[in-house]
């Protein structure tokens, strides 16, 4: 019996790909904002593929915004963009 693979969408693309593939955003219980690469961290998750063109294309949109109900500072957006950066990096 074949395993399932977890499919998520892409806020900033819209394509439905393997969970792994993608970066986890995730809103934690006390309200932070950060990107999740290990997919692990308690909260509301949404879901960007890891390249900055893609979380650009969130954000224009005010995907996350919707996603997780609420306001997200521009600063927020700024740092989740080094942190994309950062980690095609290494």
């Amino acid at each position: 019996m074949e395993k399932k693979i977890p499919m998520r969408q892409c806020l900033g693309c819209r394509e439905m790909k393997p969970k792994r593939e993608l970066v986890r955003v995730v809103r934690s219980p006390a309200g932070e904002i950060s990107l999740d690469f290990k997919g692990k961290a308690p909260g509301r998750g949404a879901y960007v593929c890891r390249s900055a063109q893609c979380l650009k294309k969130a954000v224009k949109a005010r995907a996350l915004e919707r996603a997780f109900s609420a306001q997200i500072p521009p600063e927020i957006y700024e740092r989740l963009e080094q942190e994309m950066e950062a980690q095609d990096g290494g």
